[in-house]
């Protein structure tokens, strides 16, 4: 009798791509983390929306596609959680250590499940009861050394991750729209709610940090580039392989940024958060591999290129 062989993990090109990425995001997160004294968090959100505007619209253009505005409303309800994500991501990175922030930010699999229980009615299963549980235990992990001090960052960054949830709800109502309309319209959007952020805040007398240093504006720069070309390539290797295999790589995005927090920041990584990593992350990395087995590859493209603003 012939055993079955099992196919070894191998580096294809589709993972490379996810290292790429995955580095590419945490390299924007660490650029915004390390400008947080330079810039005010709205000035970093903006500028990261404005490229990517710029960059989408000029896909749709070179495509041949129109760009979408009023129709279908799902669009907007996308465009305005995806929104609200990008404004809470910048204001949790400039506030929390890169990985805690990267963590909390990424766990909409569990939000899923919870707004499918509550709002949907679908009743969860023992083990995405487990998994959410897991998460909650290692949120309070990660998050016990802020407990003492602000803990607004970290849940922004928890609300984030929930609208998140919300957007990606409703995706499958926007299959018809090419997914590059989409991310023109959610990045305009985004580019219009921050530019009201920072207008009202200027107008309430808040202090808003901005460097003139060609140097820093060089670095702020940067992370609207390094966010855009980050989300392209994880939306190549999602088109290019396994959606599965490409989300277990992804997890690298999580090491890049504790790499980040330990050799610019010298940070020391306890036990009990390393846990709390685990803990968040092997339910999430489960859930999110259960979904993208159940997808079909041309929807799991088009979901990936509507998140291009989850980071």
């Amino acid at each position: 009798m012939s055993e079955a062989k099992t196919e070894p993990f191998r580096f294809d090109r589709a993972s490379l791509w996810m290292i790429g990425g995955a580095f590419l995001l945490a390299t924007m997160a660490a650029l915004s983390h390390g400008l947080r004294n330079q810039f005010d968090w709205v000035i970093i959100a903006l500028v990261r929306a404005v490229v990517m505007l710029v960059t989408a619209t000029l896909l749709v253009k070179g495509s041949g596609s129109e760009l979408v505005i009023w129709r279908p409303r799902t669009l907007w309800v996308r465009s305005l959680a995806g929104s609200f994500s990008l404004i809470c991501n910048f204001y949790a990175l400039t506030r929390l250590p890169v990985s805690d922030a990267i963590t909390l930010m990424n766990v909409h699999p569990l939000w899923i499940v919870l707004i499918s229980a509550l709002v949907l009615r679908r009743s969860p299963t023992v083990t995405e009861v487990l998994g959410v549980l897991s998460g909650l235990a290692g949120v309070v992990l990660i998050e016990r050394p802020h407990l003492s001090g602000d803990r607004l960052a970290a849940m922004v960054a928890l609300l984030s991750s929930a609208s998140t949830a919300v957007a990606m709800l409703g995706l499958h109502r926007l299959r018809q729209v090419d997914p590059r309309a989409v991310v023109a319209h959610f990045a305009g959007v985004a580019t219009m709610i921050s530019a009201t952020c920072l207008y009202f805040r200027w107008r309430e007398g808040t202090p808003l940090l901005f460097s003139t240093s060609a140097n820093l504006i060089s670095l702020l720069l940067a992370v609207g580039a390094t966010g855009t070309l980050g989300q392209i390539l994880l939306t190549k290797a999602y088109a290019a392989g396994a959606p599965a295999k490409v989300a277990t790589v992804g997890l690298v995005q999580v090491v890049f940024a504790m790499v980040f927090d330990v050799i610019l920041w010298n940070r020391a990584l306890t036990l009990a958060t390393v846990a709390g990593f685990v803990l968040v992350l092997a339910p999430t990395t489960w859930l999110s591999i259960r979904s993208a087995q159940k997808a079909r590859p041309k929807q799991v493209r088009a979901d990936i290129e509507e998140l291009l603003p989850s980071s």
